[in-house]
């Protein structure tokens, strides 16, 4: 029975990418991040930002040590917006290409090949969520004869980070729940943007308490929505939920809140990224009473990124 093998499978040769900072290899000079890559894999990879140059190299090496010859060497710099569910669902924002080397022989085992992307426009942060994954990669193409193998593609992911200014304007959020001669409190959170190091600083106040509140939680959800109607679809993950008060309390009771955001897994607000998604956070505050009834008051929250010390 015949049996049909992959290009990079029967092919003898390696192809691999190395990002750089200079002469310095960029793993050892710039921030790595953790990102899952599909489904079961995860990997390093190296951070970028805004308008700087990618640059490094690419090594192609033949596995049995001998000559082997190409149709052209060419590399891609891609930036696109990958949604789960749509069939078609590759959205490139950002594709930039270089002719490495033309069609040759190569006369050694291997050969390495320099390139650069200087002072790179990327205009949004990478995204790896629940239904859409926003990605920036270098792909390399080895043209080659299908009696020599056939093509060989090779991609290398990075991630792109983005810094915001601190906002001038920052207000406190003070917010009323009640229910008419049951309950009535006020909260109270520091402020509404906050960076993904900051600390949530806020208060509760029970004006009224009429009915037998059991406890209280606080829960920081984030609310993924892809596509535009009719096709749009929201998923909602809850990032930390935790109790802020066991029994009932009484009136005039002050309940503090102080919430650290750097040990969790956050990403910045995204609104309507190229038109494809938004990613929010909301502080969803939750009353459960004895009969576990709940009454819940939820309020957006900003979430930004700042440069790190």
């Amino acid at each position: 029975m015949a049996s049909w093998l992959s290009p990079l499978l029967t092919s003898s040769l390696d192809v691999d990418v190395r990002l750089l900072d200079g002469t310095v290899p960029a793993d050892q000079s710039r921030k790595q991040i953790e990102v899952k890559v599909d489904k079961d894999r995860r990997e390093m990879c190296t951070v970028y930002f805004d308008g700087e140059t990618v640059q490094g190299e690419v090594v192609i090496r033949s596995r049995d040590g001998k000559k082997w010859a190409h149709d052209g060497l060419r590399i891609e710099f891609v930036g696109s917006i990958e949604l789960f569910y749509d069939r078609n669902h590759h959205h490139p924002f950002l594709s930039l290409s270089r002719s490495l080397a033309p069609a040759t022989p190569s006369n050694a085992p291997s050969l390495v090949i320099p390139f650069s992307f200087p002072n790179v426009e990327k205009p949004y942060e990478s995204y790896h969520g629940i239904n859409v994954r926003l990605r920036y990669f270098l792909r390399v193409t080895l043209n080659r004869r299908m009696a020599s193998g056939g093509d060989i593609l090779k991609e290398k992911e990075l991630f792109v980070q983005s810094y915001r200014i601190a906002p001038e304007a920052n207000n406190a959020i003070k917010m009323e729940v009640g229910i008419e001669d049951c309950l009535h409190i006020e909260f109270e959170y520091n402020k509404s943007k906050y960076h993904l190091k900051d600390v949530i600083v806020g208060k509760i106040y029970f004006l009224l308490v009429r009915i037998k509140v059991k406890h209280m939680e606080l829960s920081i959800i984030r609310r993924e929505t892809t596509g535009s109607p009719p096709n749009q679809y929201n998923e909602s993950e809850t990032i930390t939920k935790f109790e802020i008060m066991d029994g009932a309390p009484v009136r005039g009771e002050t309940i503090p809140i102080r919430l650290f955001l750097g040990g969790f897994d956050l990403t910045p607000t995204f609104r309507d990224v190229a038109k494809r998604f938004s990613t929010r956070y909301y502080l969803n505050l939750v009353l459960i009473d004895e009969e576990n009834r709940r009454y819940f008051k939820q309020q957006e929250i900003t979430v930004y990124r700042i440069p790190e010390n």
